[in-house]
């Protein structure tokens, strides 16, 4: 993952979106992560709907798509992610290991398919 996570990082500086040359901004990579999350939302919004159809000839081509929707958008997203951070001057692995201190003792229950953190 790390090795990826360095590719990531050297695209964003190729690409002049990161590093000395780079033109991105923090806002305008976030608004990139928006857009890649609505991307992946919508994959899983057919998912949701019609992957119980995924053997169903009418439907099969449709879900598949959306799979791989789901794949590239999910790492879309990261990939924003990655270099907002950069942007930020932070680390990706440490707002990644932050985050997981957080939650890892964090109490909730589920609700609508989606975990509720308790008070």
């Amino acid at each position: 993952m790390n090795e990826l996570i360095e590719k990531v990082k050297q695209w964003g500086i190729e690409k002049g979106i990161t590093g000395p040359n780079g033109k991105g901004t923090l806002l305008g990579q976030l608004g990139k992560t928006q857009e890649e999350l609505t991307e992946t939302r919508d994959a899983a919004v057919i998912l949701e709907s019609f992957g119980e159809y995924a053997d169903d000839d009418n439907f099969s081509l449709m879900v598949d798509s959306a799979r791989l929707d789901l794949i590239d958008g999910i790492g879309d997203t990261v990939v924003t992610l990655i270099l907002a951070a950069e942007m930020a001057g932070l680390s990706f692995e440490r707002c990644v290991e932050a985050a997981y201190y957080e939650i890892k003792g964090r109490h909730g229950v589920m609700v609508n398919g989606q975990f509720v953190k308790s008070n």
